[in-house]
């Protein structure tokens, strides 16, 4: 059986992106988005709710949303789901699915993160395809 692992996400970050470099030099930037879902009750009362993912950003695209990226940032995300599981320190099983993602679209217009002499127009889309994306 055929079998499609395939996600898309539109909303807005919950926190700054946090990068890291790996040991062997990669970008890894984690980021965590909340995605708005409204619906009404029984009695027709509009009811809101937010849900929240995890997301892994890898490579380039992990360095451009850590630079121009900050909470309350709104993205689409498009991505896989990815089971990680480890063990702690003191031998505890854990585990987390999250969103591995290979494109990142920024959903605002003008500057997007206060850096000195830094203006990004963040309308532009980051993907690990090629590389050749500018996120302006």
């Amino acid at each position: 059986m055929n079998s499609m692992n395939q996600v898309f996400l539109m909303g807005n970050l919950t926190r700054d992106p946090e990068k890291r470099v790996t040991p062997g030099g990669q970008a890894v930037s984690e980021l965590g988005l909340a995605v708005n879902d409204n619906y009404k009750d029984k009695d027709g009362k509009l009811v809101e709710r937010a849900c929240f993912a995890d997301i892994v950003v890898w490579g380039r695209i992990a360095e451009t949303c850590a630079q121009y990226l900050k909470k309350g940032s709104p993205v689409l995300v498009e991505g896989r789901l990815q089971f990680d599981q480890w063990n702690t320190d003191s031998g505890e099983k854990r585990s987390k699915l999250r969103v591995r993602a290979n494109r990142v679209q920024f959903l605002q217009r003008g500057p997007v993160k206060d850096s000195p002499g830094t203006e990004a127009v963040a309308a532009g889309v980051m993907d690990d395809d090629d590389g050749d994306h500018m996120p302006f």
